[in-house]
Formats: structure tokens, sequence, C-alpha cells
């Protein structure tokens, strides 16, 4: 089918960013493969048509529920179906191309996000929530790994102990003390969330987007890289932020006590 044509993902284009909204509310935005495609057909096209933000979100009560288990329901299937073949296909590009946009992607999770949603959600650059919203490492109830990066993005954001208890129980994790953990950015009220959410993203859009890419760039390598490495990967963002217009704009006009007008370049 034409992924254009897809309700299953909603795309708002503003001047310079774009909301995406996860729309299968009736199933609390889980994921099957029409979503899976339509969502990266969207992501792409933002980065393609010059967006220098995003703004992702989900229709409805939840954020998402991740994988819809009636389209993997082994009960339906004359053989076991390789899940590791669903994630390398669908879960596995999904979180690379959202690390790889050279630009700040904002997730807004408005309720539930459980499994491969709160995944997703944590595979994004900056995580609001609202305050009524939990985040649920599910995949032990059906006897999975935390995938869509949780294995990796847990450890890394809230230490071993603190990820293993999350994965292991289920536990649901309230939108507060994922803050307090510092799993999210912040937890909102709820009917301001998405006014902020909005507005945040609209800010980044506006603001330095070359030295905001490269920023999430490094601190994204910084779980890999040695000390050295990491002063020379520096040294080239550096470089090229100090011959950039933005660089140049941003000291003017400090220099002139008036805002800046940055284009990301």
């Amino acid at each position: 089918m034409n992924l254009s044509d897809s309700q299953t993902v909603l795309v708002e284009t503003h001047e310079n960013w774009v909301e995406i909204t996860l729309n299968r509310p009736d199933r609390l935005n889980s994921f099957n493969e029409e979503m899976h495609l339509a969502l990266r057909a969207a992501l792409e096209s933002a980065r393609d048509g010059g967006a220098r933000a995003v703004l992702l979100t989900g229709a409805g009560r939840g954020f998402c529920a991740g994988q819809d288990l009636s389209d993997r329901d082994p009960s339906k299937a004359d053989k076991p179906r390789d899940l590791g073949e669903t994630v390398a296909t669908f879960y596995a590009p999904l979180v690379r191309l959202i690390r790889s946009l050279e630009f700040p992607v904002v997730c807004a999770v408005n309720g539930v996000a459980a499994g491969a949603g709160a995944n997703l959600a944590l595979a994004c650059d900056i995580v609001l929530a609202t305050e009524s919203a939990k985040f649920i490492q599910s995949f032990a109830k059906v006897g999975l790994i935390p995938d869509t990066g949780g294995s990796w993005h847990l450890p890394h954001l809230v230490g071993e102990a603190r990820a293993k208890g999350l994965a292991f129980t289920a536990e649901p994790l309230p939108a507060k003390k994922a803050e307090d953990w510092g799993l999210i950015w912040k937890a909102l009220p709820d009917d301001s969330f998405m006014d902020t959410a909005r507005e945040m993203t609209a800010k980044f859009a506006n603001g330095p987007t070359l030295g905001l890419g490269l920023t999430k760039s490094c601190i994204q390598a910084a779980c890999v890289n040695t000390l050295s490495d990491h002063l020379d990967l520096e040294t080239e963002a550096m470089r090229t932020c100090g011959n950039s217009d933005d660089y140049r704009e941003g000291v003017a006009s400090f220099l002139e006590k008036r805002a800046p007008e940055f284009k990301g370049k």
C-alpha cells in the first residue's frame, strides 16, 4: 500500500518541525507492520524534507503498548515465529534511524508506554511524560527480553540494578519516579503537557540545530568511546560548529543584545 495513505500514523507539518502521532488508539497504538513502515517513512520524510526537529506522540489514552501480540500469536502459526527477524526488520532499524537523525527528537508520552513502546520513547532525545503516564518493561510477562534498544538504554540510564529490577518484575514505573531516576527528562501536568511539548519542539527547531545535532552525536558516542577518542570527536565537532553561520549569529546576537536567528547551518 501507499504509506502516505496509512492512517496508522498521522503527520502534521509545521514551519520547520514535524509532529508525528501513532494512531491505533483502539489497540493502544501497538505496532503492526503497517504502523512500523508508516512511522519509519514519516521520520525519513521529516529528515529528507529539511525538518529541524520532530515531536513523536500517541493518539488516545496511551502512547504505545508495544507489539500488537495478535500479529505474533504462536497458536495462529504453523511454526514458531522468528522474533529475531521481527526485531532485525522493524524495531532495530527504527531505533537506528531515530538515533541517527541530525536534529532533536522529542517524545511526548501521553499515557502508558509498555514493552517496545517504552523503549521507543527511550530511544528519543528528550522524553516528556504526563504525570499519569507509566513505563512498563512488560517483556518478562511473555517470556521475552527488552528489545527496541531497551536492554542497552535501561542500564545506561538508570544502572544495572534498576534495569534488572524493571525488566525482571515488569512493574509499572510512574512518570514522576522515571524522572527522579533519570529515565526521562520531565513529568508534566496532564492538562499542559502537549502545549509544553510543542513549545519545546518548536524552540529546538528554531535553535542552532547544527550544534544540537552534533551534541546528540557526541553524547551518544560517549558510551563507547575512550576519553582520548572522545576528546578527538569533540575537537572535530567544535571545529564544525565554529565554522558555522549559527555560531557567527550566536556571537553577533549576544554582542548586539538581541535574539538570535539561527538557521541550522
